[in-house]
């Protein structure tokens, strides 16, 4: 990094914290506070010119750099989680969506972006979704559960085990479930029901929202809404839906009121707009674009409520926030909520132009909303420079004098996130359910992946996945992937597939 840049433009901060080399507790670093939406597209919220009206969130962008090519790990979940909270390729472990009861996917010794900041004497949280596995398979879920959060650097947890439309359907505070009645004890089964419990397909009469078909969304029933998977028990522990934002805002909330005399790092991952979308009443058909609008504004206040605070705790300065998404968007995911109808009838993009979506390898399944604020410290503005997730990890240890593992994938480009410098990454691998393509520069290469289905399941979304080599030249927003030049420009595929050969260790 050019560190007499960054500096220069960060003149307010003192030297000692610019340019400190050993990990030392100084009561100048910043707080760092990750936010990272689920399945919110690149046209979701008004600071990128969406038909939602997101003040809060746009808050952040008014005082930070919002960046128009900012890349997620991976078009889905729990790969694009791995990548940001470990600074490595998810697809080099094979990284795939996982089921609510598999084991934790992260080893307990690999460093993580919680372990660099609590070594750097910060006080780490992780809050909201997780879906990167917990325990070490088979769990009992009326123990306590181990490894999880705790054990790759959280100090603090209070999440999900994996998504709200899988099971099980409780939080989880530290390793244990809350609320647990012991003489109610909770199992969890995904491949076989349980004798006598009532499930989406069997009994559709129970339900209050119903899934949608050949998506899988029929299991057990919980707060009359099937899930994936089945379990049962736990009945005073299950959480409901409607009150899901409140619960997760005030464990946030309440972390940082504990924890503000001291440099804190929260990972806050928001469960929206992930189905099934069920908002507060409050919230209820105030978008206009039905509950999958309605959860896209109460998740704005959510993040207005954090804010909020910031200020009236005096920490808005001191704080450097991150917001982005996990992954592009999707419409139909699962339950039959009128996302499709209703965006077709409103002439309403989620991915704001972008082709493709959640799933695909086309650029709306990871380019998504990238946006770093620190008050004062970042000068507000617009950037096009390529940035990515994987380099959280690098960057912010560059930013608290942390270490940087070997091995990582992750890059320092601090001076990037605080708009200070205009060369970002020059490359990155996309992944798509297990599907790579390569991005360098302008272009974009997707080899042919003639034996994967051109459609993501059910959802209508295009996968990326073809017969034959494609390539796309995409400067800016404005250049969405509607032409194939890959025929009219064979050396630059060939000079694109070397690359790509090379940055994946010859997979493609």
């Amino acid at each position: 990094m050019n560190r007499t840049f960054l500096a220069a433009s960060l003149a307010a901060v003192p030297a000692a914290f610019l340019y400190s080399a050993a990990p030392a507790f100084s009561a100048e670093k910043p707080n760092v506070i990750l936010i990272v939406a689920d399945d919110l597209g690149y046209g979701d919220i008004s600071a990128y010119g969406g038909k939602i009206r997101t003040p809060n969130i746009d808050r952040i962008a008014k005082n930070g750099v919002r960046f128009t090519r900012g890349y997620a790990a991976s078009a889905t979940s729990t790969p694009s989680r791995y990548g940001i909270l470990t600074g490595v390729y998810p697809w080099r472990g094979n990284v795939a969506i996982l089921p609510g009861d598999s084991p934790l996917i992260i080893p307990t010794d690999r460093p993580t972006i919680a372990t660099m900041f609590r070594d750097c004497g910060y006080r780490t949280c992780a809050i909201g979704k997780w879906h990167l596995g917990l325990g070490k398979g088979n769990s009992d879920w009326n123990k306590p559960i181990a490894p999880g959060p705790s054990e790759i650097g959280f100090d603090y947890s209070f999440i999900m085990a994996a998504t709200n439309d899988r099971v099980p359907c409780v939080y989880f505070s530290n390793g244990n479930v809350v609320g647990l009645d012991p003489a109610d004890p909770i199992s969890v089964n995904y491949n076989k029901n349980f004798p006598g419990e009532p499930t989406g397909k069997s009994n559709p009469e129970l339900l209050k929202m119903h899934p949608s078909p050949n998506h899988g969304h029929d299991g057990t029933i919980v707060n009359g809404i099937s899930r994936i998977g089945f379990m049962k028990g736990g009945k005073a522990a299950l959480w409901v839906d409607e009150e899901m934002a409140n619960v997760l805002s005030g464990k946030a909330l309440g972390f940082i009121r504990k924890n503000k005399k001291r440099p804190f790092f929260m990972y806050y991952a928001l469960h929206q707009p992930h189905v099934p979308r069920v908002p507060n009443p409050k919230f209820a058909g105030k978008s206009g674009l039905g509950p999958r609008g309605d959860v896209i504004l109460e998740a704005d206040a959510q993040v207005g409520e954090l804010l909020d605070l910031l200020e009236a705790e005096k920490l808005d300065k001191n704080t450097l926030i991150v917001f982005t998404s996990d992954n592009g968007p999707v419409l139909d995911d699962g339950y039959a909520d009128d996302a499709v109808r209703l965006a077709k009838e409103k002439n309403y993009s989620p991915t704001g132009g972008l082709r493709g979506g959640k799933y695909s390898l086309y650029e709306g399944g990871t380019r998504v909303p990238f946006i770093v604020s620190w008050q004062g410290k970042v000068a507000p503005g617009v950037s096009n420079v390529p940035v990515a997730q994987l380099d959280f990890f690098a960057s912010f240890a560059e930013l608290i004098g942390g270490k940087v593992p070997e091995g990582l994938d992750s890059q320092n480009h601090l001076d990037v996130f605080f708009g200070a410098k205009k060369q970002g990454r020059e490359n990155f691998v996309i992944e798509a359910q297990g599907s790579l393509a390569y991005r360098e520069g302008d272009y974009v290469y997707i080899p042919a992946h003639p034996k994967k289905s051109p459609v993501a399941w059910a959802t209508g979304i295009e996968t990326g996945n073809a017969k034959e080599d494609a390539l796309y030249k995409i400067s800016d927003i404005h250049t969405p992937q509607k032409e194939n030049i890959a025929g009219k420009n064979p050396k630059i595929v060939q000079k694109m597939k070397a690359a790509m050969l090379e940055a994946t260790g010859g997979r493609i």
